[in-house]
């Protein structure tokens, strides 16, 4: 989901990224407990955004390079406080690292920047609140084909153990669902 094409340009254009993290595969971005203001841009490879329960991991965002994704903690990033949430590569990855400040110093130096930011965030709420409708009332196999016609490229590059956690759905079901 890039929706930051002015402001991406403008932070490449700048040499706003204050870092550039590679990742082995499964190794942590941001581990649970911990506080994480930055936006990451996928650059190589793939991560995951999950909480884990008792019984298992709950992926509520996969970002990957195939569309440019941009990955964070959104509680994180707004309210600046630890969360339960990790960041993990589910392949080896590299990503470019801009910070909330330094986001914020960009949209002051550049103004007409603004609206699109504000619609970036507005748009990530929105996704998250469809998707929690989507979990809630619709059925397994409506979930795999609307994510197929959403996102076709998602089933290409990442693995289904984590495509089915992100559906909502055991690897099994999903793997009786695509046989369809």
């Amino acid at each position: 989901m890039n929706l930051l094409r002015g402001l991406l340009s403008k932070i490449i254009e700048e040499n706003a990224f204050e870092k550039s993290v590679h990742l082995k595969k499964n190794e942590y971005l941001k581990i649970a407990g911990s506080s994480d203001t930055n936006l990451y841009y996928v650059e190589e490879g793939a991560l995951s955004v999950y909480s884990v329960d008792k019984f298992e991991e709950h992926i509520v965002c996969i970002g990957y390079k195939k569309y440019n994704d941009l990955v964070l903690d959104l509680e994180s990033f707004i309210t600046e406080k630890s969360t339960d949430y990790y960041i993990q590569a589910i392949k080896k990855s590299e990503v470019k690292a801009i910070s909330k400040k330094r986001i914020t110093l960009l949209l002051e130096q550049y103004p007409h920047l603004n609206k699109e930011w504000s619609e970036f965030l507005e748009k990530i709420i929105l996704i998250m609140y469809d998707r929690v409708r989507e979990i809630f009332t619709s059925t397994p196999d409506e979930r795999y084909f609307n994510a197929l016609k959403e996102n076709p490229h998602l089933f290409q590059e990442i693995p289904s153990k984590y495509i089915a956690s992100y559906l909502r759905m055991t690897p099994e079901t999903l793997s009786r669902i695509k046989k369809y």
